[in-house]
Parts: structure tokens; C-alpha cells; sequence
């Protein structure tokens, strides 16, 4: 990431986070305290930016410049809140169909995956706000601008959010390989969320337990396993087969 997606030094930081700039993360020296420090860490709280405490080498590898043992790096985007997005959804009287991303942490495969929810009408997507991947200035590269045009939803809680959808009639359909489900056999013709794990991991238990299709893609070979953006890409187009098939709105 170019160093012009950070911002330096306690009070800029603190006076960014008070003027409503749109922060991905915080990182914080370590060792550092102090009354500003505490200031910032409660500021950053209270708007729900994530801090993490590193040592002061990943900084400098930053930058060089007095960064007072902080910098935070910007947002590529607003995020969007996601009962805005439910609500307009219906309100627009689109057939949702929303991704939602566990744990995901390769930005290369979050640009992939972007840029094919963009082209299957995705209508957002959702992350949860710590341990995932984040939209930076790599990100929408990777996405060829996708992540420009797609709403994206960082949500505290993936687990509160998956039962936001559910409870506003959205389908939730999980891609793993502990189902039996061929993928195909799911109906995605309702409003629908996908939800896809990281590659290592899957989906966590919490969150798979409030699914309610859990699908497998089949596979053949010896590896076993798919790229995520790839068994991402052929989860949505199977939502496009099913609403071309059926003559629904897939936009």
C-alpha cells in the first residue's frame, strides 16, 4: 500500500478519527502510553476502529517519517450499514443477494471475489470488522474498481449480522465441504446470502450453525480444495443460472 493511505503522529490520527474519516485499522507502538495514547485508544473505541499493539519495527517499515508510534491506515471507501442496505433493497423491490465473507484475510482473493460479485449483481458485501480482510487502495486494485461500485458492510459481529438476514427473510446458504449438498440442489431464487470461509479455516462454527442450506461444490481431484475467489465465483453464478432460469431480475 502506498504510504499516502496512512496518516502519522497521535493528534493527526485523533483528529482524523474525530473529522468521520473512514479508518480501517490503528496500528500502536507497543511500549506506548501516555495520556494522548490513552485518548486515542478511547476515541478509536467508541468509533469502533480496530488497534493493534505492534512493535515498532512494522511501523517503520511504514514510513520513516515521526510517526510517534502510530499511523492508520485509510479506508478506500465509506462503508455502508447493513440495515441501509436491507431496507433500500426492499424498498427498491430488488430480489437480494448479498455475499458475506468469514475470516477472509488474502486481499488478492477478496479483489478476485469482488470483482465477480460486482458482475453477478452482488448488492453488498460483509466482513466482519476484525480478523478479515479490509478495502484498501490494494484491494480495489485487485478488484479492477469493483470495491468502488459494490456496497461493503463491516459488521462488529458476523454472527449478528448473519441473523439480521435471516430475520429480515434472507436464505443463508453456506459453501462447505462438511455438507453432503450438492450446491446446485440449493434454491437461490429467494433472497439469498452466501457466506464463504477462509481457506484455511472455513467457516467459523458460530456462524455456520445459523445457516440454513449448507451446500458442498464437488470435487475430483487429488488437492481436495478450491481457491476461495474461485468456489466464490462459482457459488454466485449459480444464484445467476437459477434467477435467469426462473426469468427473475438478477439486478
Amino acid at each position: 500500500m502506498d504510504v499516502n493511505d496512512y496518516i502519522f503522529g497521535l493528534h493527526s490520527v485523533i483528529e482524523a478519527i474525530e473529522a468521520g474519516k473512514t479508518i480501517d485499522k490503528i496500528l500502536l507502538k507497543k511500549d506506548l502510553h501516555g495520556d494522548l495514547a490513552i485518548r486515542l485508544t478511547q476515541l478509536a473505541r467508541s468509533h469502533g476502529v480496530p488497534v493493534q499493539r505492534v512493535p515498532v519495527e512494522k511501523i517503520n517499515r511504514i514510513t520513516r517519517k515521526n510517526h510517534q508510534g502510530v499511523v492508520a491506515q485509510l479506508a478506500a471507501i465509506d462503508y455502508h450499514r447493513l440495515s441501509d442496505v436491507v431496507s433500500n433493497l426492499y424498498e427498491e423491490g430488488i430480489l437480494p443477494f448479498v455475499l458475506v465473507l468469514d475470516g477472509l484475510t488474502d486481499v488478492r482473493n477478496f479483489g478476485a471475489i469482488a470483482r465477480t460479485a460486482e458482475c453477478c449483481g452482488v448488492n453488498a458485501i460483509i466482513i466482519p470488522r476484525r480478523g478479515s480482510v479490509s478495502v484498501g487502495a490494494d484491494a480495489v486494485k485487485t478488484s479492477a474498481g469493483a470495491l468502488l461500485h459494490i456496497p461493503v458492510c463491516r459488521e462488529d459481529s458476523l454472527r449478528d449480522a448473519v441473523e439480521y438476514l435471516k430475520d429480515s427473510g434472507y436464505q443463508i446458504v453456506a459453501a462447505t465441504e462438511k455438507s453432503n449438498e450438492n450446491y446446485t440442489k440449493g434454491n437461490y431464487t429467494t433472497p439469498v446470502a452466501i457466506v464463504m470461509g477462509a481457506e484455511d479455516v472455513g467457516i467459523s462454527k458460530e456462524v455456520l450453525a445459523l445457516c440454513d442450506t449448507p451446500v458442498a461444490i464437488p470435487m475430483f481431484g487429488k488437492i481436495g480444495s478450491l481457491n476461495v475467489s474461485v468456489a466464490a465465483g462459482v457459488m454466485m453464478y449459480e444464484v445467476v443460472r437459477q434467477r435467469l432460469e426462473s426469468d427473475l431480475e438478477v439486478i
